[in-house]
């Protein structure tokens, strides 16, 4: 069993919106990419 959870989440400023996706169990284990950029969750499926 493990204890990883991860989360996912739009990172908004004034010039761009990014996707993050991070374990938040884990320093420094995380990645992002421009929000337009991101798949959509029908894409997942």
């Amino acid at each position: 069993m493990t204890s990883d959870t991860i989360v996912g989440s739009i990172d908004s400023s004034d010039s761009s919106d990014e996707y993050v996706i991070a374990d938040i169990s884990a320093d420094g284990a995380w990645l992002s990419m421009q929000a337009d950029d991101a798949p959509t969750l029908p894409a997942w499926r």
